[in-house]
């Protein structure tokens, strides 16, 4: 209890700072309290208690709301988190390996709609209560929770007792750091959820995964279908599909499932559902042919309601063998306007500007060279430091780490300006990236194409080692029981 009470102060040091500065300094007529105080009930002894909430932002992430309520009279204490900022109009996922002391301290925001989970021993928390915390201290916060019932294990079952001790013992070893590495992740469907990066991570270690929420998701979060807005409640002119630039087209016929066959160019519309708001919407789609690759699929999805927009490139054709690396030198201003197909299984990297892109981060684009790193810029560059008025990351960022960010957007900057020369190497599994060569049909001695083998994990994550082309209609497992599921966990984690 002593270690976590000492966690808590050092994550809420810069914050109770900026609290009793605040405190001391008095307010202006039309200056508003940093900390709001709400006189509200106490659930354990039903007498009036005080709800303390404070709005601030986190450096890499948005604003949060923390709420602490206190009871004078039966010292009830209780503390959480809430996202500040509505809904995301995506769900996110953040994989991260932690592999030494300073992962362990890594922040970690988890809503009230995460589910956290342990993946080397299995050990899932589902979505309940919101909390700011870090690895160390979540661990730890499980291990507590876990123990809290172990006398009265110990005398009725035994053998429960042993195993459960097992995995507290094993979570307090990955919490102190004396076992490494193991892998966390967090999955949150509203997408207010996140896991601190740094400008040293190595690829594989920190990905992020954005995804579009289900029917039975979105209504999961209160966003299911409601009745259009009342007379008066108008969406933002820049947001309705026919304020876009470029126009939508208008030459768009509805898609024929009777046709064989998509005819090239030709803009086909069908109808889907807004992940946003779960509303009809319609979605266009083109298929054009690039030359000497192959035939693409471009998507584009508005929603007139809630001004949802998105869009994306698929491939088409079987997947082949082997996977594919593209290695482009890009010694010019020039060759910042190459063609580029980043498609959605694919990895991108630049050595000389310490830039990794993990798979599914950005999607299938089509865009340029340019393009592309610009689009990285100003995602990352949001998503650390903020909009403008929050151009520094807050506070509680470190200098050195704030120096660090500043020097890699300065040299990414220059790269898209095209002062310095640099070299990206695209890894995709399927082999369905491409970038545009100046001297087609000839070879372009700055792009360098050589194909691999996946590995294990590549195919695992493809799903092609569960492809059964042969006797997949025989039952091959039974469905195991939860007593069994259970059973299976503990005996897992007991053998590590």
């Amino acid at each position: 209890m002593a270690e976590q009470q000492q966690l808590a102060q050092d994550l809420f040091e810069d914050m109770q700072r900026k609290v009793d500065e605040a405190s001391q300094t008095p307010l202006g007529d039309n200056e508003q309290k940093l900390v709001e105080e709400i006189e509200s009930l106490c659930m354990n002894c039903h007498e009036d208690g005080i709800t303390k909430l404070l709005l601030t932002r986190i450096p890499f992430f948005r604003e949060i709301v923390i709420m602490s309520f206190d009871c004078p009279h039966c010292g009830f204490h209780n503390s959480e988190v809430q996202p500040a900022g509505e809904i995301q109009q995506q769900g996110h996922k953040f994989t991260f390996k932690v592999e030494t002391q300073d992962d362990v301290q890594r922040q970690i925001v988890k809503s009230d709609t995460c589910v956290f989970r342990l993946e080397d021993i299995d050990l899932e928390i589902p979505a309940g209560r919101g909390q700011l915390t870090n690895v160390e201290g979540i661990l730890s916060m499980v291990a507590e929770d876990l123990q809290t019932k172990q006398p009265e294990r110990k005398e009725a079952t035994p053998e429960v007792y042993e195993q459960i001790e097992q995995v507290i013992q094993t979570l307090k070893s990955y919490a102190s750091g004396n076992t490494l590495p193991f892998i966390i992740s967090i999955d949150d469907l509203a997408g207010n959820s996140w896991i601190e990066p740094s400008t040293t991570d190595a690829r594989g270690k920190y990905v992020r995964t954005n995804y579009n929420r289900t029917a039975e998701q979105n209504a999961a979060l209160g966003l299911a279908p409601t009745e259009d807005p009342p007379d008066g409640v108008q969406m933002r002119s820049e947001y309705q599909a026919q304020q876009m630039y470029p126009q939508m087209p208008t030459n768009d016929a509805p898609l024929d499932q009777d046709q064989d066959d998509i005819v090239e160019n030709q803009v086909y519309t069908f109808p889907a559902t807004c992940p946003g708001c779960s509303k009809p919407c319609a979605t266009n789609m083109k298929m054009v042919n690039i030359p000497h690759f192959k035939q693409v699929v471009l998507m584009s999805t508005v929603c007139d309601h809630c001004g949802y927009r998105s869009n994306e490139v698929k491939t088409g054709g079987e997947v082949p063998e082997k996977g594919r690396r593209i290695t482009v030198s890009v010694e010019t201003p020039e060759d910042l306007s190459r063609d580029i197909l980043k498609s959605e299984s694919c990895a991108l990297s630049c050595p000389e500007l310490e830039l990794h892109v993990e798979p599914g981060t950005l999607g299938g684009r089509f865009t340029t060279i340019e393009g592309l790193l610009t689009q990285v810029r100003d995602d990352l560059h949001s998503s650390i430091f903020g909009d403008e008025d929050n151009a520094g990351g807050g506070d509680s960022m470190k200098e050195a780490e704030r120096e660090r960010w500043n020097s890699f957007f300065e040299r990414l900057d220059k790269a898209i300006k095209g002062e310095v020369k640099f070299t990206i190497v695209l890894e995709d599994p399927l082999a369905s990236s491409y970038v545009q060569s100046f001297k087609a049909p000839e070879p372009d001695e700055q792009i360098k194409v050589e194909d691999y083998e996946r590995t294990d994990q590549e195919e695992e994550e493809l799903g092609l080692k569960d492809i059964k082309t042969e006797g997949y209609e025989e039952h091959t497992h039974q469905e195991k029981t939860e007593e069994e599921r259970a059973r299976d966990f503990l005996d897992k984690v007991v053998k590590q």
